[in-house]
């Protein structure tokens, strides 16, 4: 074993491909495959899924890459010590829900972060592509929300690909519309309120399933629906037409404007929003300084966090 070749489990992670993994390196892909069946003979395990879909990581995989991560960063900080060298390019990667406070925290570690270098990514995508990035790794940390309706379905899920969520606040619902909504001055709004106006839903692809919906209440039937995939449309449409969406209520200024306000929704339900991680992998340093802020922003709007 070598470290170089703990370095390439790592990138193939990364990339999600064997393929991409070995242009990044500037190796040709089968120096990458066999430098992977080298440490999967040396160790007799497999690190790696193969089919014709692509890769994925095995059990065995799951907990090899934990060690990876450890033994690198380990062989890091001794040669900083010994040689003086500067540290190497921070990496982390967040995958979440449509979320502001998300956002905010990532823009408060990347001020906060004294380093040189580093590549991040945050991945606003569907719910269940969240919950298959932190299975595999791709991302350290997912953020999403469970409800009474979706939280058996979700719980299940994370049970069977060994994931844990960790609460952070608790939110009763609201809705996002246009400041210049006629349901603008309400000080709560109901669901009958909000019937002949376009309900906005992000899609959620293949798995669109009511368990899998980014916005609470999804079951309850409207006349007028349309799903987007970003953020940005989502918005220009509830300007446009008038439309809403439902959230947690979390809106931030600095980044959306004053086009956009929040107004309570009168439901019983509540979203009880967090984070899920692999419990096969530990943290990085970098991802649990996320964490952190992640709590200082949703502090400051008023939440109590968990």
């Amino acid at each position: 074993m070598t470290l170089q070749q703990l370095k390439y489990i790592i990138k193939i992670v990364e990339c999600g491909s064997i393929s991409e993994a070995a242009k990044q390196l500037f190796i040709t892909q089968p120096s990458l495959s066999s430098a992977v069946r080298e440490l999967e003979e040396e160790f007799g395990i497999e690190i790696f899924n193969r089919t014709n879909k692509g890769i994925s990581l095995t059990t065995d995989g799951m907990e090899f890459l934990s060690y990876a991560r450890q033994v690198i960063e380990q062989a890091e900080l001794m040669e900083q010590h010994y040689t003086g060298r500067k540290p190497s390019k921070k990496l982390c990667s967040i995958s979440t829900q449509h979320y502001a406070f998300a956002v905010n925290a990532f823009v408060e570690l990347l001020f906060d972060l004294n380093v040189d270098e580093y590549e991040f990514t945050l991945r606003e995508t569907r719910t269940y592509e969240i919950i298959e990035d932190v299975k595999n790794l791709r991302s350290e940390i997912g953020i999403i929300y469970l409800s009474n309706f979706n939280e058996k379905v979700i719980n299940k899920l994370l049970r069977e690909n060994h994931l844990t969520f960790h609460l952070l606040f608790e939110a009763d619902p609201h809705i996002f519309i246009s400041s210049r909504h006629p349901l603008a001055h309400r000080d709560y709004v109901t669901l009958e309120d909000l019937e002949d106006y376009p309900f906005l839903a992000f899609e959620q692809g293949v798995y669109n399933s009511f368990y899998f919906a980014e916005e609470i209440l999804s079951t309850f039937p409207r006349k007028k629906t349309i799903y987007v995939s970003d953020r940005a449309t989502l918005f220009n449409l509830l300007i446009g037409l008038n439309g809403y969406t439902i959230c947690s209520g979390v809106l931030s200024s600095d980044l959306n404007g004053d086009n956009i306000i929040s107004v309570p929704l009168k439901t019983d339900e509540k979203m009880r929003i967090g984070w899920i991680a692999n419990e096969k992998a530990r943290l990085s340093s970098v991802a649990l300084e996320y964490i952190s802020k992640l709590k200082k922003v949703i502090s400051n709007y008023g939440f109590e966090v968990k």
